[in-house]
């Protein structure tokens, strides 16, 4: 009987897998769901998610680069046309993309025009309907078979991204396909994300939290100033920007209060991942049109369309 570790003969897997899906089908959910740790923020809010954000997951011999892309819409503005060309970008770049429909809103006509344009995807797709504790057996069935017409699916999730069902099944399936391969990350790395960068993110989503229906998601979040203190704590200065004055003072709110209750959510959160101290200061400040700014989409990761 050999002394070898069995698991050295097993050849490692890696690869690049895109989450697409239309605003709020619940992407950023899963990608926390399947890595296991929050890597991307999550609001009722559309187009929360801006930019790529990749989260590492490893399973078995596997790792599996999740890559959580914008919603895919009909886009209206610029920030928007940036946000959907970065999303396909992403599924064109990937080695598998896992197509996520909202199973209670069913097809919508953005997650029509998700599948109508899967056509120019060359890369292995596999369906994910999410949501499922949501509605009848029934109805599931029938979106599974009208999602399955449009476009050419290697295989059918049934899922809740909230509550876990179906995700091992999953996430087993996904790593079985990947390439065999190198890692591309240590074991131990969930995200590819900068500290100040998740900090601001953090940030962004107190404030739709708090605000949602008050505050137009064109607001931006830069942490501006990060400083580790001898006493083992850190200082965050973050800038919230708006573009305009009456959008500041909705986020200040009466006396302040709104932006220090956002302040004391995010500076919680933060601590708790970092496992540290956190003191956290938060500013406002109007910059108009900042979403037609190519700086503004450089620090997002986004490619400025002209």
């Amino acid at each position: 009987m050999s002394d070898a570790d069995p698991d050295a003969t097993v050849p490692k897997r890696s690869g690049f897998v895109a989450l697409i899906g239309a605003p709020n089908a619940g992407k950023s959910t899963l990608l926390n769901r399947l890595v296991g740790a929050k890597v991307s923020i999550v609001t009722h809010k559309v187009q929360t998610t801006r930019a790529i954000v990749r989260g590492v997951a490893t399973f078995e011999n596997a790792q599996i680069v999740f890559v959580d892309t914008p919603g895919i819409f009909r886009p209206r503005r610029r920030l928007d046309r940036a946000m959907v060309t970065t999303a396909w970008g992403g599924a064109k770049d990937a080695d598998l993309v896992l197509v996520l429909i909202d199973a209670e809103r069913g097809l919508t006509d953005d997650a029509e025009i998700m599948l109508d344009a899967l056509g120019n995807v060359r890369q292995p797709k596999m369906l994910v309907l999410n949501k499922i504790d949501r509605i009848r057996r029934d109805r599931l069935l029938d979106l599974s078979a009208a999602a399955n017409a449009k476009a050419d699916f290697l295989e059918t999730f049934m899922i809740s991204a909230l509550n876990g069902s179906g995700c091992d099944d999953l996430i087993a399936v996904v790593a079985k396909r990947l390439p065999e391969g190198p890692w591309y990350y240590p074991e131990d790395q969930i995200s590819d994300l900068p500290m100040r960068q998740l900090a601001a993110e953090i940030t962004r989503e107190k404030l739709y939290l708090r605000l949602h229906q008050e505050l137009p998601y064109s607001a931006h979040v830069e942490t501006e100033k990060w400083q580790e203190k001898k006493d083992g704590s850190v200082r965050i200065e973050q800038v919230i920007y708006v573009e305009r004055e009456s959008q500041k003072k909705i986020v200040l709110g009466r006396k302040g209060e709104t932006i220090k209750a956002i302040g004391q959510a995010a500076r919680l959160e933060i601590a708790d991942i970092l496992e540290q101290p956190v003191h956290l200061f938060l500013f406002v400040k109007v910059r108009e049109n900042w979403g037609d700014d190519p700086e503004r989409y450089r620090e997002m990761g986004l490619e400025f369309p002209t």
